[in-house]
């Protein structure tokens, strides 16, 4: 298996390292050779990671926020545009230049319904 450390762990691993190193934590007199495996070296780590994830969330839930307020603000502009538009209408006419520079048709350019003939048996 790769080892691709710009992926996430799977939460499988992250709860098996959390158990590992809960377990760690209740080994009396653990004394390892490589001082890098030390008890306060790993507990820094696990603080670092729970501080970096706890950083991760808040920024999550900031941009989720700002992405709400952008969105209410799209909507807020585009229903505000359409209530423009019928006010255009409403005081130039359905058939003025000032709809047409809105990009609306003119009511003279839209095409007449036609009816549709039956065709006999």
């Amino acid at each position: 298996m790769t080892k691709n450390e710009k992926v996430r762990l799977s939460p499988e691993i992250q709860q098996a390292d959390e158990n590992t190193f809960l377990a760690l934590k209740a080994i009396a007199g653990y004394s390892p050779a490589n001082p890098a495996c030390s008890l306060a070296t790993v507990t820094a780590r696990y603080d670092a990671m729970r501080a970096a994830a706890e950083v991760e969330l808040r920024a999550q839930n900031a941009l989720d926020a700002a992405r709400d307020a952008t969105i209410a603000a799209q909507w807020e502009h585009h229903n505000l545009i359409l209530g423009v538009k019928d006010q255009v209408i409403a005081q130039f006419g359905a058939d003025s230049d000032e709809v047409a520079s809105l990009g609306l048709k003119k009511k003279s350019e839209r095409k007449t319904p036609a009816r549709s003939v039956k065709a006999s048996k």
